[in-house]
């Protein structure tokens, strides 16, 4: 059962310490898929392993690098002249923000070339970042453009026709 009433905030110093475990959680996650992507398709298959799976290694640590970048500069804290923590940086566990979005680029990489291991061909399953990235733009942006209804300028409402509208209305309760 949700808890009622109004949610706790945090403090700084609560954000720094989670910003620092959810960092180093990802990092975890990142050197364990990258290091059996190496070990089973550049070791122990090196005579079968062709330029694609280079070319998916090298991508792959091209999405980890700017996605674990982006997350820590978002989470970098500052300090003042004295030592002590002054800001602990944005919250990398926020609900609906951009460090939700970057947590997710990570796990689907991950979970791809953990599974390319068996073949070459389940790195398609990563067009799926850029199938959500799509549909976030149109649900968030372009489809209430789209949809948004244009009502002209000089047009307004006459006042008869509101007023009987709102006696209408009055006789129904």
């Amino acid at each position: 059962m949700a808890p009622k009433g109004k949610a706790g905030t945090k403090g700084k110093k609560q954000i720094f310490e989670e910003n620092r475990e959810t960092l180093r959680f990802y990092l975890r996650i990142i050197l364990a898929a990258s290091a059996l992507y190496a070990v089973v398709n550049l070791v122990i298959f090196y005579p079968a392993a062709s330029a694609w799976t280079w070319v998916a290694f090298v991508f792959s640590c091209v999405v980890y690098g700017t996605s674990y970048r982006s997350m820590s500069s978002m989470a970098k804290p500052s300090f003042t002249d004295d030592g002590s923590l002054a800001d602990g940086g944005i919250d990398l566990n926020m609900e609906q923000g951009m460090a939700e979005h970057l947590k997710d680029v990570i796990l689907l990489t991950a979970i791809v070339q953990v599974l390319s291991c068996f073949s070459l061909y389940l790195w398609y399953f990563w067009l799926l970042a850029p199938g959500r990235a799509l549909y976030l733009l149109w649900v968030n942006i372009l489809g209430p453009w789209f949809t948004a209804e244009s009502s002209p300028a000089g047009q307004e409402p006459n006042e008869k026709k509101q007023r009987r509208q709102e006696r209408r209305q009055m006789k129904r309760f």
